[in-house]
């Protein structure tokens, strides 16, 4: 895949937006969005929105689609799951794994996340792994390792081919949905463990997957956030499910 566009406004609708909604909200977005050749755009709509969300930017190559999850298997008797094989089909470029939401809510595991990203890869689909400290993570000083530990878990003994297609997200898990934000600060320094772990992993390779941060990000302080060094671009929750402020945000300057 070619290298992308820097920064990277990535959308996770999460379960909001059904197929009218999501036709409705991007024919408002793409209607004020003009194509840009200076950034790469993603939206990671429900499982039920997809097709809807696919028709809508078909004639915006320049708009990307991804799903929010896929199970940690190939095919089989597992109702209510979708497939990296299916999510390709369904026109998916990109899969989000390991999202505290997946973890904490549902208990998924690091094993399950490590599965999740070989099979994304192995149909061709970019894995966009999420990893982030818990509060009392944060505050027992422990943010460092346990990104370190979750990006090993999920990337450890995968070629570096493999590797060089991935995108990281860190998102800090108190700062999601609950209106604190990391500062740039706080923001930069989680990104340089975590260049540091990829390098490590990747060797120069891991120098250039990009990693974005995530945690209640809103229009006003994208910009400051992707100016903070290391933040290569945003994965953005609620404040992706209005036309206006995701337009805002896929239009900031850093």
């Amino acid at each position: 895949m070619a290298a992308h566009r820097r920064p990277i406004l990535a959308a996770n609708w999460k379960m909001n937006h059904g197929p009218t909604a999501a036709s409705a909200f991007l024919a408002s977005f793409l209607a004020r969005y003009a194509r840009r050749e200076d950034r790469t755009v993603i939206l990671f709509p429900s499982a039920l929105a997809f097709a809807a969300a696919r028709s809508a930017v078909a004639e915006r190559p320049d708009v990307l689609l991804g799903v929010q999850n896929i199970y940690s298997a190939e095919k089989g008797a597992f109702t209510g799951e979708n497939s990296a094989a299916i999510a390709l089909d369904a026109g998916a470029g990109y899969v989000l794994v390991g999202h505290s939401e997946r973890r904490h809510v549902f208990g998924e595991t690091d094993a399950q996340s490590a599965e999740k990203v070989k099979l994304a890869a192995a149909h061709g689909l970019v894995p966009v792994l999420c990893v982030g400290e818990k509060i009392e993570e944060r505050e027992a000083g422990q943010t460092d390792a346990v990104c370190v530990r979750q990006l090993r878990a999920a990337f450890a003994g995968l070629p570096v081919e493999t590797l060089r297609d991935a995108i990281v997200a860190y998102e800090p898990v108190w700062a999601i949905g609950t209106g604190r934000t990391a500062t740039p600060q706080d923001a930069s320094a989680a990104h340089q463990a975590i260049r540091a772990e990829l390098r490590a992993l990747a060797g120069d390779a891991g120098a250039a997957i990009p990693i974005l941060y995530g945690g209640s990000v809103n229009a006003g302080n994208a910009a400051t956030l992707l100016s903070a060094p290391g933040v290569d671009g945003l994965l953005v929750g609620g404040a992706s499910l209005e036309a206006d402020s995701w337009l805002a945000i896929c239009t900031a300057e850093a």
